[in-house]
């Protein structure tokens, strides 16, 4: 029973609708955060980057790691998803891309009976395709397999 993804105008942050949201975007496995999305988050709410950098500083006594999920509660209804989709950071000249499908596609798994759990929607940028240099056309079908065929609503933003 597919639902399908909506796509809007809009920013991500601020997602639009009714009820429990989940807020998704991917997070690389270095514990950098300082590029892109992330900036967006922080500027809103200092949980998400806290409990990231918390997640990468223990990662010896925890899961993080590519295809890791973090859910991060910001409001009554709201939650950020921390996913680790990227494999490092593209620096100056370096070849290939950070993204990584098969971890998106994990997390993404991962994601799917925390929101209905939840009864939340699930909001997401284009993940994987900014800094992480992905295709939308590799990213999306990921998404509707393991989201909107679950059941779960998605929406994604064109910021």
């Amino acid at each position: 029973m597919g639902t399908g993804i909506a796509y809007l105008r809009g920013d991500a942050t601020a997602p639009q609708a009714k009820g429990a949201k989940v807020i998704g975007h991917i997070c690389n496995d270095l514990g950098g955060w300082g590029k892109g999305f992330v900036l967006a988050l922080s500027r809103r709410w200092p949980e998400p980057e806290a409990a990231y950098r918390r997640w990468h500083r223990e990662r010896a006594h925890n899961d993080f790691g590519l295809g890791a999920l973090q859910l991060v509660q910001v409001g009554p209804a709201l939650w950020v998803a921390n996913m680790i989709g990227q494999r490092g950071i593209r620096a100056g000249r370096s070849t290939g891309v950070p993204v990584r499908y098969e971890a998106i596609d994990a997390a993404l798994a991962r994601l799917a009976p925390e929101a209905l759990r939840l009864g939340a929607s699930v909001h997401l940028p284009r993940i994987g395709c900014g800094l992480a240099g992905g295709r939308w056309e590799r990213v999306e079908p990921l998404v509707r397999a393991r989201l909107a065929d679950q059941g779960v609503a998605v929406t994604v933003y064109d910021h």
